[in-house]
């Protein structure tokens, strides 16, 4: 059932023995594969269109797939018009999707920056409520629920030692961060997993500075943001958070939403599979090696992030690409 006075669902918080026997803790997966839209994206979009589109005469959002689904979800429920626009490397399904829950969908461009100059076009010419997929702070704010959820779960005496997260254009890490200083856990690190090809802000972490990609050559689309949102970058400057940046490649990334199909029972699109790869590709173990995490770790808190735009043919076609690409 949602509740009137939000959109998103209060998600599961599951144990997964698997993962746990892999890293050698407990392995807590906070369960946002299961919100209405298919992704986290509508804790803080509902949040926001409760917030800015109450007068409005309709939304446009720019989205690779779940921000877009959770705008159009959000748009239905509240009885606004939405216009979601997608680049040209979004699948067919995603706009399928888009379509059943009553958005006109627009395509445009061939990443996401593309889409989201069309989406604030429309926004100004047609008098739309703009509604931004990662950068802004009201979706932070939304965002941030999940971590006094997975909080609350725990119960009083259990603190994660660290928290996985998927980063694209930044909005789950800056939720995350106002997340765990809500509930007082700003010394627990953010282990921040990206693809390789769609590594916007690791690109960033390492030059010092805000840096644009050329291009989104990784498969995992909706980690497809050539620059990171300014907050984002800023809360990895600071001393007071430990924010570590990692990357794996788009097989790592499969491999992972592979085996979280087999173990876990749940499909969920590579973007989500770059969180999962920090426990499947052994970074974990690989960071308590360096000793940049603790030998000794409390659980580990994975956000796991969902994602609209995967069933089992989009699966079988991108174990086809990337078995065609690294054979050549």
């Amino acid at each position: 059932m949602i509740m009137a006075n939000h959109f998103h669902i209060n998600t599961p918080l599951l144990e997964s023995v698997n993962m746990s026997k892999r890293v050698g803790t407990t392995v807590y997966l906070k369960m946002e594969n299961s919100q209405p839209s298919g992704s986290f994206k509508i804790r803080g979009i509902g949040h926001l269109c409760q917030q800015l589109a109450g007068q409005s005469k309709g939304i446009v959002c720019s989205s690779g797939g779940n921000a877009g689904m959770a705008a159009a979800l959000v748009a239905r429920k509240m009885g606004l018009p939405a216009t979601i626009v997608i680049p040209s490397s979004s699948p067919e399904l995603v706009v399928q999707r888009l379509q059943d829950q009553g958005a006109t969908v627009k395509i445009s461009g061939k990443v996401w920056d593309d889409a989201n100059a069309e989406a604030l076009r429309l926004a100004e010419t047609e008098g739309l409520t703009y509604v931004p997929p990662f950068d802004h702070p009201l979706l932070w704010q939304g965002h941030a629920s999940m971590i006094a959820e997975a909080a609350a779960s725990l119960g009083p005496d259990v603190k994660p030692g660290a928290v996985v997260i998927s980063v694209g254009g930044g909005g789950l890490l800056c939720g995350v961060v106002q997340g765990l200083q809500d509930v007082g856990w700003t010394d627990v690190p953010i282990i921040a997993m990206e693809t390789d090809g769609a590594n916007c802000f690791n690109t960033a972490v390492k030059a010092g500075r805000l840096v644009t990609l050329d291009d989104i050559t990784s498969e995992a689309k909706c980690l497809g943001a050539k620059t990171v949102c300014q907050k984002a970058f800023e809360q990895s400057q600071r001393k007071d958070l430990n924010i570590i940046s990692e990357l794996v490649s788009d097989q790592q990334a499969l491999h992972a939403v592979q085996t979280f199909l087999d173990e876990e029972r749940v499909l969920v699109e590579m973007a989500c599979g770059a969180a999962l790869a920090a426990v499947y590709s052994g970074i974990i173990r690989k960071l308590q090696d360096e000793s940049r995490l603790p030998a000794l770790l409390r659980p580990l808190l994975v956000i796991v992030c969902g994602g609209s735009s995967i069933n089992m043919e989009q699966l079988a076609n991108l174990k086809h690409k990337l078995h065609c690409r690294y054979k050549q």
